[in-house]
């Protein structure tokens, strides 16, 4: 992969994002519901980076190009459909909604624009997946092993404990999911999704491929926006709301992010 494949790579990834952006601007308009959003950012992303996949931007072999690009799919296809499946069942996603009652009548455009910052974010996902398709080596050595059982790690730990947290909610139960992963963890789906980015790097790496240290920015760039920016702050403000002192004392003794032991004695 040469530099000026490298810059064409990045110039394509933004574009394509920033088109899907829109479209999911127009959607949240049409249907009022900005739940959409996320599922169409998730298999936009996931189109996105097939794409990149496919397309001829460096020399990786058929074999890694194919394995690369069926794990983009699979990520796409187990997290927006999930997506989706709690979004039909919703009036309008709460971070989202908040955002929209507090910038009033310039929410519209605001929204616009707050989607076309995450597009410019998705570039750094879509580019780990595009070193880990072209790093030019056939696919099969330790790496690929290592990163093949993060990525299993990450996308079947996401998925269970998104399944925890919906038998939570179908059970009917009014206080604050703390059993199975969530009693170690607040945010236990966003772990394993930092987790399944790494896996990316861990295949790009290598010291015969000069761009694959660029991979990095994926697991990067996901934890910080989940940890830092659009996941874990809204989201637990909303809860909070919801929730008072319940979400509070769940606060105390659960970890934000990383599942660890809860604290049995927190104040």
């Amino acid at each position: 992969m040469t530099a000026a494949s490298l810059g064409l790579a990045l110039l394509c990834l933004w574009l394509a994002m920033a088109a899907i952006m829109a479209g999911a601007t127009l959607i949240e308009r049409r249907t009022g519901n900005s739940g959409w959003i996320d599922v169409v950012w998730t298999f936009g992303l996931g189109f996105t980076g097939l794409c990149g996949v496919l397309l001829p931007f460096g020399d990786g072999p058929l074999s890694r190009r194919l394995v690369v690009g069926a794990l983009i799919v699979a990520w796409a296809l187990r997290l927006g459909l999930h997506i989706a499946g709690r979004t039909r069942g919703i009036g309008d996603d709460p971070r989202y909604a908040k955002m929209k009652r507090d910038w009033g009548d310039q929410a519209g455009r605001k929204i616009a624009g707050l989607l076309q910052i995450q597009a410019v974010a998705s570039v750094p996902l879509a580019l780990g997946v595009i070193l880990a398709a072209h790093r030019p080596a056939p696919f099969g050595d330790w790496q690929d092993w290592l990163g093949l059982a993060v990525f299993a790690a990450g996308i079947i730990g996401g998925g269970v404990a998104d399944s925890q947290l919906r038998a939570f909610a179908r059970s009917g139960a009014k206080s604050v999911c703390d059993r199975g992963l969530w009693a170690w963890s607040r945010h236990p789906n966003y772990f394993f999704e930092c987790v399944l980015w790494t896996a990316y790097a861990v295949i790009a790496t290598s010291p015969g491929f000069a761009w694959g240290w660029l991979a990095w920015l994926a697991p990067a760039c996901i934890t910080l926006l989940l940890a830092r920016i659009s996941g874990i702050p809204p989201l637990e403000e909303h809860m909070v709301s919801k929730h008072g002192e319940a979400y509070r004392a769940y606060q105390r003794r659960t970890s934000p992010l990383i599942p660890l032991p809860p604290k049995g004695n927190a104040p």
